[in-house]
């Protein structure tokens, strides 16, 4: 019998054998890393250790991304929206951890990606057994749960339909077409893109009375979740010319009196708050399909509060912020970094807050919590700060 030299791959018509195929070829790479941590001592980086490190360098960093996104962006979802009773149960328990086992592998894999890359351009042979020991076991682990779980769920559940669904989804994100169905132009790609949101939804009966109490609920959650900067918002202003602008910054700081973050009253968003002091911030957190917008009346913090922050920052934070003339234009980044050099030899090591540098708090007037629901039926619930300082609270269509 003729043996056959290569390893066929199964068409995306059965995209749940595309996913074991791809655990398979995983599997292999695992296998190569335990040679290569095997090979190294005796041989050092050889030639056959160079082709090794870059055939697994290769692989996690070409590959086994989109395998993650197959799962979070496609598998996991499509489950949710068809799994009940002790399918919906099971599911409900095993995808946080699938989830999780991502972050993970993607850290651990970063530690393997320095050695790897040293290994294989021939400037290094140090591998970490304990660092592939640990990869090796997680990905093992996190397959065999997705082979005796998630892929029986989702051959017991989806239909024809939603098999093809799956499969074109894995096609286009291998960049792979067919005359029947081409991979989209990316204008019309982008258009394709969306996600069916369905992790929890928002009553009325549920929300506290207190916006800021409920802010503070939802902000200790992000936290829980490990959301990726839950403290990142976006702040919104508008100029003398009429036209918004936004960025994001970090919210040091929330409590009955409003949101606080620091930055140089010079820059462009401190001069169009100077004139105008309504804003809009948002804070967007994907992992929990969830975001939170807030209008108000901003103003400036006092001096005392400004100066205790300055104090708390790193010390080349403060000498940077000394430095840069925020927003203003700047030859090249020399000039940038010659000017920190200047300010970090005068200004030694307890340099004073810069009397241009220091904090905003926008007083909330509205806030409106939204979460993310199937086919974009979204909850959202707006807070209204009334005269008096109470809050009326109501729902908005989505």
């Amino acid at each position: 019998m003729t043996p056959i030299l290569h390893d066929t791959a199964p068409d995306f018509d059965q995209p749940i054998a595309v996913l074991k195929h791809c655990h398979d070829r995983i599997r292999k790479q695992l296998a190569t890393l335990d040679k290569l941590l095997a090979h190294l001592p005796e041989f050092g980086a050889d030639e056959q250790a160079r082709q090794a490190a870059g055939a697994v360098l290769k692989y996690f960093e070409k590959a086994a991304h989109l395998h993650h996104e197959d799962e979070e962006q496609d598998l996991i979802p499509m489950l949710r929206a068809v799994a009940q009773g002790e399918d919906a149960a099971t599911l409900q328990a095993l995808a946080p951890v699938i989830l999780q086992d991502h972050k993970d592998m993607d850290a651990m894999w970063q530690d393997l990606h320095e050695q790897l890359t040293a290994i294989a351009e021939g400037q290094g042979a140090a591998l970490s057994a304990s660092t592939v020991q640990r990869f090796s076991q997680r990905y093992s682990s996190h397959m065999e749960r997705e082979e005796g779980t998630m892929a029986p769920m989702a051959l017991r559940l989806f239909g024809p339909e939603q098999m093809a669904q799956l499969g074109k989804a894995m096609q286009r994100r291998r960049g792979i077409g067919t005359e029947a169905n081409p991979v989209p132009a990316i204008g019309q790609a982008v258009a394709d893109l969306r996600k069916d949101y369905g992790q929890a939804s928002l009553n009325e009966t549920d929300v506290m009375d207190d916006p800021m109490l409920q802010f503070t609920q939802w902000f200790e959650q992000a936290l829980k979740a490990e959301v990726n900067e839950p403290n990142a918002m976006s702040v919104a202003t508008v100029g003398p010319d009429g036209r918004p602008s936004s960025r994001i910054v970090l919210v040091k700081q929330f409590d009955e009196r409003g949101f606080t973050w620091y930055t140089n009253y010079d820059s462009r968003k401190g001069q169009e708050l100077e004139g105008n002091q309504h804003a809009a911030l948002l804070f967007f957190w994907s992992e929990l399909e969830r975001q939170v917008r807030i209008e108000g009346r901003v103003e400036r913090t006092s001096s005392e509060e400004s100066d205790r922050y300055f104090r708390s920052r790193p010390l080349k934070s403060r000498l940077s912020a000394i430095a840069s003339h925020q927003s203003a234009p700047i030859a090249s980044r020399a000039e940038l970094e010659q000017n920190y050099e200047v300010v970090a030899r005068q200004a030694g090591d307890d340099p004073a807050r810069p009397g241009n540098w220091g904090g905003f708090r926008l007083v909330p007037e509205r806030l409106e919590f939204w979460q993310g629901r199937r086919s974009r039926f979204h909850d959202r619930i707006i807070y209204e700060r009334q005269e008096d300082g109470s809050w009326t609270r109501l729902r908005l269509q989505p």
